[in-house]
């Protein structure tokens, strides 16, 4: 049943790809459950992802940071729910730059121990799909089919350094620490988008992304159910670790739909810097 999921979510790739080729950059004037601004083509991804999702029979309710509540389908025994951001990083949509497609896959809850695959789509020069099950599998689509393009596995230590949040805003340890892997010969990569960001982390082989609690946000700016466990599951299958800085980010609860949480990814040796810092 998961590979139905799957499935789906690639034919969805596809069609999302080409709505972003068409679809204006404007803004509208709706926010969304987090009090985002949206865009047009955030509204027409989410209700694409919501359609398609919803038909397929073993899949009981999705939930989208575009929107406030789960939405059901009619198969109330079904057994998955499906966790999504539609578009991550879509403010960078009209300076042409990559942004994403988050999912995780929940069984029957909406718990990080409930997840059981996650992954992205990324939206760039070209069209790729992470999936994580029990490996980190890595695919692109070549203009006619998804080529498989082998598991994704962290090396032990990384020279990407993606530091999150305003600095002005940031902890002195924290800004101590960034600084501190800088100093080691660490190169900054920042776009602004989790999905491109986390994903040239994997694709290089090690790193550390960093969105920390702030002065702004004290509890973080990513989304526990729709951004953080999803990409939590895909490090950790990667030989990564994932962690707020005190706790494994998959050990986290809930209590609401859009909760977020401060959030670590990265190769062992940066996470152990994390620890020494944070802990």
């Amino acid at each position: 049943m998961i590979s139905v999921i799957i499935e789906t979510l690639r034919e969805a790739a596809l069609r999302i790809d080409t709505l972003l080729k068409d679809t204006s950059t404007s803004y509208l004037q709706s926010t969304n459950a987090s009090g985002d601004s949206q865009l047009e083509v955030d509204v027409e991804a989410d209700k694409l992802l919501q359609e398609m999702l919803l038909e397929l029979p073993c899949v009981k309710g999705i939930c989208s940071e575009e929107q406030e509540s789960i939405v059901y389908s009619k198969n109330t025994q079904a057994p998955y729910l499906i966790a999504y951001d539609p578009l991550d990083g879509s403010s960078l949509f009209d300076s042409n730059l990559s942004i994403g497609t988050i999912f995780g896959i929940y069984n029957e809850e909406l718990k990080a121990d409930s997840l059981i695959a996650s992954g992205y789509i990324i939206y760039g020069v070209r069209l790729e799909m992470v999936i994580a099950q029990e490996q980190v599998l890595h695919s692109r689509y070549n203009g006619k089919v998804w080529k498989n393009l082998g598991a994704l596995q962290l090396q032990s230590k990384g020279k990407l350094n993606a530091p999150g949040g305003t600095q002005k805003n940031w902890e002195s340890k924290h800004k101590a620490m960034v600084e501190s892997l800088f100093a080691q010969g660490y190169r900054l990569r920042y776009s602004g988008g989790m999905v491109p960001d986390l994903h040239q982390i994997l694709i290089k082989g090690g790193g550390l992304f960093s969105y920390p609690a702030t002065s702004d946000a004290p509890q973080g700016k990513l989304r526990k159910l729709f951004e953080v466990f999803p990409f939590a599951f895909i490090y950790e299958k990667a030989g990564g670790v994932a962690t707020n800085g005190k706790k494994r980010l998959l050990e986290l609860g809930t209590e609401n739909l859009h909760d977020t949480t401060p959030c670590f990814f990265g190769s062992t040796y940066e996470m152990n810097l994390v620890k020494e810092v944070y802990e």
